[in-house]
């Protein structure tokens, strides 16, 4: 959505309950870390404003809660959304695994569009202590299987939500993402295609 020149953009944080996503939200909206965050109900939403190559955006970011008993509640969350940011802890591979679950979510819970996506290996502080991470070598084949599936480039990226490491990249390569999918998609429109 475009108001003057600036842009508002909805994103949505999705992934298991205890993944990092609220703490994600916080480093970017420079907050910080803290120990124990409450569980995410529902959702939980924040705004952003930032500049992305000159141009002004705000970011919508809603972040969903990850336990199986809010499905029901988070479908009403998806709608309009445009951009995703598909998280899971390197430390626990289950919550790789369920990543096309959450995918399909999105696209069922998005009037079935496939919107520019990230895809987040978070806690890289923790692998060297891990007994079983995620490969990331596992996680860009998989982050190369959906770009060629999307369409879309879908980026690999490991973040650190308790240093802040590639938090904001993360964050501002989805951003830009989304702006060159709806601007393509305007000039479509304006074209009649």
């Amino acid at each position: 959505m475009s108001i003057g020149r600036s842009k508002i953009f909805k994103i949505v944080l999705l992934g298991q309950g205890g993944v990092g996503k609220t703490s994600l939200r916080h480093q970017y909206l420079g907050e910080g870390f803290k120990e124990g965050y409450a569980m995410t109900i529902g959702a939980d939403f924040a705004a952003k404003r930032t500049d992305v190559d000159g141009e002004t955006i705000t970011a919508q970011i809603w972040d969903l809660a990850g336990q199986e008993r809010f499905e029901a509640v988070r479908s009403v969350y998806y709608r309009g959304c445009t951009g995703a940011l598909l998280v899971f802890d390197i430390t626990r591979p289950d919550t790789y695994q369920v990543i096309p679950n959450w995918l399909g979510e999105l696209i069922s819970n998005n009037n079935d569009r496939i919107v520019p996506l990230i895809l987040i290996g978070n806690k890289s502080d923790l692998r060297d202590s891990s007994e079983d991470p995620v490969a990331r070598s596992d996680a860009e084949e998989y982050a190369k299987s959906l770009a060629e599936w999307s369409g879309f480039e879908v980026p690999y990226v490991e973040t650190s939500a308790l240093s802040g490491v590639n938090v904001e990249d993360a964050f501002t390569t989805l951003l830009r993402n989304v702006n060159s999918y709806v601007e393509e998609a305007e000039r479509k429109r304006r074209e009649g295609q």
